[in-house]
């Protein structure tokens, strides 16, 4: 919500003015100089890296002569799956990842799940490639549990400030002209416990209220449109799911008229699973993720915001005066190294290749820098394409570690010039008393074993 449309905070709350949101911390001047490539071409480093860590020791040394020598049994000897008949073609099922990526699951977080039905479940950002979440994989948060909803009898209705309330049938909706984009969407409470100094052990509990797909739908304006609406009285939308917890919350409708926001009833190339709002949800690009109201059955066009409980009392800032930040929707510039990341072991010095995901919710990733020296010094890394609006981007940066501590990160910039703060810059500004919206720089630990931690750093 832009800043021109704060509303004032209940009384209930007696916490004074509120402030705007959110608050640029650095700008491109405040960029630390960031390191060139070596004059190397990446291939002769890469071997040159490979080719170090072969002969970093004897044990190495010793392994390499021995497969020298005997030769690899794994190649040697063809096993079953190369002498025999495979598993017949599924015809009749959903497919299966492999048995052996059975570890490669959502997990919840006991500290944060009050029942089954209000639960968290977080992505394995850890173990995935390029930007998009597989749909079984896809963070989970619910308020009064999820429910398989039957499409045919499911109704969308547009009222409030239009010429001619709408209702719409499911058949009706996937009628009309549709559209497929990516887009991330990413919790406000996303790397929450990390305000309060807690060190969640790995990248799934730290940063994994964050997914990313692509959501096929019908622009939000089309149906506004079809209904009426008044888009100049009209200043805001509310969204209302048809779960139990009735969510609502008020969009503007700054962003319904730049034609971003969808009525999706696809994800991933197939309809919506049940836990992501199957048969329909919002699609708000940019905003966290409680504004993406699953279940959608209804969208109001109003003049003002509606205060509704879950954007009065709930998914509001503390400030460090004890005022609130409320309608801090945008989720701002942020990223987080998923490799080497908490929780993993680097298995002996030599070459890495680390690996990020960086995200803005006004815009596109412009750049992202890396520290392999706990920030002392930074290098310019990789943006894999596609480099999309409002969606996640992969990062990658060439490194050798030489097997001493040390603390890795990374720094985004998007095209809006906004730098990732680090945790001081952050804290100076919000306090340390906030649950929602830490887009601090998040450090990873190094040890001499090759264990990677958890660490903040002011």
């Amino acid at each position: 919500m832009a800043d021109d449309q704060l509303q004032p905070a209940p009384a209930s709350l007696d916490r004074g003015r509120l402030r705007k949101a959110p608050e640029s911390f650095l700008d491109q001047t405040g960029v630390r100089t960031v390191f060139a490539e070596g004059k190397r071409g990446r291939r002769d480093f890469i071997r040159g890296a490979f080719a170090a860590a072969l002969a970093g020791g004897a044990a190495a040394r010793a392994t390499a002569q021995t497969a020298a020598a005997d030769g690899d049994p794994a190649i040697l000897n063809l096993p079953a799956h190369s002498t025999g008949l495979g598993q017949p073609v599924v015809t009749d099922g959903y497919g299966l990842p492999s048995k052996f990526e059975g570890n490669v699951q959502r997990r919840q977080s006991p500290g944060l799940t009050q029942s089954t039905q209000s639960s968290v479940s977080f992505a394995p950002l850890q173990s995935l490639f390029g930007i998009v979440t597989p749909s079984g994989l896809h963070f989970e948060r619910h308020h009064q549990g999820w429910w398989d909803v039957d499409p045919a009898q499911h109704r969308f209705m547009v009222n409030g400030m239009v010429k001619t309330p709408k209702v719409f049938t499911m058949d009706e909706l996937m009628r009309l002209p549709s559209v497929s984009r990516f887009y991330f969407i990413e919790c406000g409470a996303n790397t929450g416990m990390e305000w309060g100094n807690v060190a969640v052990p790995t990248c799934q509990y730290t940063h994994g209220m964050l997914s990313c797909s692509e959501f096929t739908g019908v622009p939000l304006i089309t149906l506004l449109e079809l209904a009426g609406a008044d888009l100049k009285g009209g200043k805001f939308v509310l969204a209302e799911g048809a779960d139990g917890s009735s969510m609502t919350r008020t969009i503007p409708m700054s962003l319904v008229t730049s034609g971003q926001v969808l009525v999706a009833y696809g994800q991933n190339g197939e309809m919506l699973r049940p836990e992501n709002g199957y048969p329909l949800r919002l699609v708000v690009p940019g905003v966290q993720g409680v504004s993406w109201v699953k279940y959608l059955r209804r969208v109001e066009v109003g003049d003002q915001p509606w205060a509704t409980k879950d954007e009065a009392i709930h998914y509001v800032d503390l400030m460090p005066d004890g005022t609130h930040r409320q309608y801090t929707s945008i989720q701002e510039c942020k990223s987080v190294i998923t490799t080497p990341s908490g929780g993993q072991v680097l298995l002996d010095k030599g070459f890495y290749n680390i690996s990020g995901l960086a995200w803005s919710g006004r815009g596109k990733i412009k750049r992202v820098d890396v520290s392999v020296d706990g920030g002392r010094s930074w290098r310019n890394a990789r943006l894999e394409t596609p480099v999309l609006d409002k969606c996640l981007t992969r990062f990658n940066l060439d490194w050798v570690w030489d097997g001493k501590p040390t603390i890795v990160q990374s720094r985004a910039m998007d095209d809006t010039g906004y730098v990732q703060p680090n945790y001081k810059q952050l804290r100076d500004v919000r306090g340390n008393r906030s649950i929602y919206h830490n887009n601090a720089i998040q450090s990873w630990l190094v040890q001499e074993n090759g264990e990677v931690k958890n660490v903040q750093l002011s």
